[in-house]
């Protein structure tokens, strides 16, 4: 057997010419890459570059315009996520596509089963689950109901779905977004026992060093169009980055300076847990002017209640919240916003959008009510709309204008309508809750830049992450959440990521440590 037809032969997947359209907007440009057996591709590029919309026609969630798909040498029917899935292809989504109230293991099982067949097999099924669960270290309780879960947690459903389904090809998009080092070291060790045993993989992540330490090469796209293929061991993150953004970008960093005045103080605050959601025991925080207070943890150990608690969503059923030293007894998400609180909400398309609104209506999403909007009870359509177009060009929106359906939008313009949103009225307190999860590096400096420049401007910025990396970039003073406990403080550059993973795993607490 000759090399090259050995090369046909390891082959799995083709897309060939791939093309795709959504009225004026070209999402894919003749799109052609391959896959061979034990292969893994990182696919990148900036938000809105095409990478989703190619995987999804894939997937076979949407027709290609133009262009053809083969896996194992067949052709792939357009449009049939059922076809994708016999044939071997197994998507883990950015975005999640669970059902929220059945269980996890319903969810996984959910499509593997003939109609009148459903309920049979539960026992194994479980067991299958928890081998899985064990082996790739994604920890989660099957009988738990989805709507319950966390987002760390609904993303181990997602990749628990695919593996359970023995899937030849795995699309992984941002597998690694809530994993503690740890677990992102334990899972890459398990992906590469399954590609030394064939399983061919498309990695889509805008962690480069996650691309460098895995792929085997590296297609990038810009504006929908594949601008160049090379092989990982040929090339370094800052090269891929500036393959993917048309020239040198690098992240911004954060300059030490002095903290003001505690502008939110939480003395000993306790909230009530939500299911399988840990409440706050006792937690103890000083957020101060022009100071990034960075909080790092696996998701679903007590970031939902914080981050509730300082947008106003709960009031603390124990201890003390102070705003610049007056302590806090009507506590809501009107009265927050009033008192010059901001948020970024963890999740853009369940919480921080409407996808049916516009641009115009997410933009006055949370501040309606405020005077330059709101005349006599009724709001001023005009002066929203001129908000929202100074966001679009203030902060680059990539859209066909203010009034567009924001579901349209990729997730990198959402987030910076935004960040346009919480920004531009001033505030005082910024919660930025995984600000540039999922985004490309490009969205991510920027945004990274505007936190540092409203730091710098005098206001206290919360940036709750389980990136370490944004984490020890960005913050001036870092905590770890766990179970509801917050660590002591530690000063930026003081504990290295394997440090700091550990107290996320719950390693540095006692039992009776509560505070800061």
């Amino acid at each position: 057997m000759t090399g090259a037809t050995s090369k046909v032969q390891d082959l799995v997947l083709r897309l060939d010419g791939i093309t795709k359209r959504f009225g004026k907007l070209v999402a894919n440009n003749a799109v052609s890459l391959s896959l061979r057996r034990g292969e893994v591709v990182a696919l990148l590029g900036e938000n809105g570059a095409g990478k989703t919309t190619l995987m999804n026609i894939l997937f076979g969630h949407y027709v290609a315009d133009e262009g053809t798909v083969e896996v194992f040498g067949k052709p792939l029917p357009s449009g049939q996520p059922r076809a994708a899935l016999e044939a071997g292809v197994g998507m883990v989504h950015q975005h999640f596509t669970l059902a929220d109230n059945l269980t996890v293991l319903d969810n996984i099982r959910l499509g593997t089963e003939k109609l009148f067949s459903r309920g049979t097999g539960r026992g194994a099924a479980r067991r299958r689950v928890q081998d899985l669960s064990r082996d790739f270290g994604l920890s989660v309780d099957p009988d738990a109901r989805v709507g319950s879960l966390s987002v760390g947690e609904r993303q181990r459903v997602e990749i628990l779905k695919a593996l359970y389904r023995d899937a030849r090809i795995l699309i992984l998009d941002e597998p690694t977004a809530v994993l503690t080092p740890q677990e992102a070291d334990a899972l890459f060790a398990t992906l590469r026992k399954a590609i030394a045993q064939g399983l061919s993989i498309l990695f889509i992540s805008h962690k480069l060093h996650e691309v460098t330490a895995i792929a085997d090469r590296c297609v990038v796209l810009r504006h929908g169009t594949v601008v160049g293929e090379v092989a990982t061991a040929e090339t370094d993150g800052a090269r891929l980055a500036a393959m993917m953004v048309g020239g040198e970008i690098s992240l911004p960093k954060a300059e030490p300076r002095p903290a003001g005045p505690v502008l939110m103080k939480l003395a000993g605050v306790s909230t009530p847990s939500e299911g399988a959601a840990p409440g706050l025991k006792r937690l103890s925080l000083d957020l101060r002017a022009g100071e990034i207070i960075g909080l790092a943890g696996v998701s679903g150990n007590g970031q939902a209640a914080l981050a509730d608690l300082v947008s106003g969503l709960i009031a603390p059923d124990g201890g003390q919240l102070e705003l610049a030293g007056t302590p806090v007894t009507r506590w809501t998400p009107r009265e927050a916003i009033r008192r010059g609180i901001a948020r970024i909400p963890e999740d853009r398309h369940k919480t921080g959008t409407i996808a049916g609104f516009n641009l115009t209506e997410n933009a006055v999403l949370e501040g309606y009510f405020r005077p330059e909007f709101s005349k006599m009870g009724l709001i001023d359509w005009g002066a929203a709309r001129r908000f929202a177009d100074e966001i679009i060009a203030a902060y680059d929106v990539r859209c066909q204008g203010a009034k567009t359906p924001i579901r349209l939008l990729s997730g990198g313009n959402m987030q910076k309508l935004i960040l346009g949103r919480v920004l531009e009225p001033g505030p005082t307190i910024i919660l930025a809750n995984q600000p540039v999860r999922g985004l490309d590096i490009g969205a991510i400096a920027y945004v990274q830049s505007r936190l540092i420049a409203a730091r710098d401007a005098g206001a206290a910025v919360l940036l709750i992450s389980e990136d370490l990396d944004e984490i020890m970039g960005l913050a001036d003073t870092i905590h770890v959440i766990s179970g509801g406990r917050l660590s002591p403080a530690f000063a930026r550059g003081t504990k290295t990521p394997a440090e700091l993973g550990l107290w996320m795993a719950g390693e540095g607490f006692s039992e009776d440590s509560h505070a800061a």
